[in-house]
């Protein structure tokens, strides 16, 4: 794998500059997911809310980038971006494998001395020091059946050949990412964790999604929408309710 950069204008997008914000959300894509999915959210909480969109090597404009391998490797990298980014309180939002890279970038910020003020974890269930997860596929075909039924990636890039070629560098390297991923056995953050899963994602049932109770010395919260593993692009605007709530909340607290 080629070296990575820290530097935080190569991981992190800003679609939607907000000179007055008083808080920083940083967002963390699935896997073959990119910064641009985050868009909607970004236009919906623009404003008081500063959000950064983390962007993965391997896809979109970092394509020419060998692609992820190592969940652990891109937090340190992603942690050291966000460091000189210290001027706003900071909450961190992941889905899926964004989830898991949420996590270990928490943990890094905290283990250095800063402060995460909240931390949601998104159709994710809770990760486990003691056994792999045996649930995705890694092979191409696994891949790609696996990805049209939990509709996650926009279809007219599973059905163009040529797109597919594109994209599967990246997934293909995603998912040995998520596949080889573990957590220190203890690992925790000491900052609050919200939890939030659709209702019928066989990939992260309810029951699992919360065991991240278990990986914060702070509150803990689930919530559960209708859906899949998808659920929030269908329910975009719940979900940017729960976060404006959170940040307006904090805010006035």
């Amino acid at each position: 794998m080629t070296s990575l950069s820290p530097d935080s204008d190569l991981w992190c997008r800003r679609f939607h500059p907000s000179p007055a914000a008083t808080r920083r959300l940083v967002c963390f894509p699935h896997a073959g997911g990119s910064a641009s999915f985050y868009f909607p959210v970004s236009a919906a909480l623009h404003g008081p809310v500063d959000l950064l969109a983390v962007q993965y090597p391997g896809r979109q404009d970092r394509r020419g980038e060998a692609g992820v391998h190592d969940l652990h490797r891109v937090a340190d990298e992603v942690a050291e971006a966000l460091r000189p980014r210290d001027d706003l309180p900071l909450t961190l939002f992941g889905h899926s494998m964004g989830a898991l890279v949420a996590f270990e970038v928490a943990r890094r910020i905290e283990r250095a001395g800063g402060r995460v003020d909240h931390l949601f974890v998104s159709g994710r269930k809770g990760p486990s020091a003691a056994r792999p997860d045996p649930a995705h596929p890694v092979d191409d075909e696994g891949i790609v059946a696996e990805l049209r039924e939990m509709n996650g990636t926009e279809s007219r890039l599973l059905e163009d050949e040529e797109l597919l070629e594109m994209v599967l560098p990246a997934l293909r390297a995603d998912y040995r990412a998520v596949g080889a991923y573990r957590p220190d056995r203890d690992a925790a953050v000491g900052c609050p964790v919200t939890a939030l899963v659709g209702d019928r994602d066989r990939w992260a049932p309810v029951p699992e999604v919360e065991r991240w109770r278990d990986r914060t010395t702070a509150a803990f919260d689930l919530r559960v929408f209708p859906g899949g593993h998808f659920y929030l692009s269908s329910r975009a605007d719940e979900v940017a309710a729960v976060l404006r709530g959170h940040l307006t909340g904090a805010l006035r607290a």
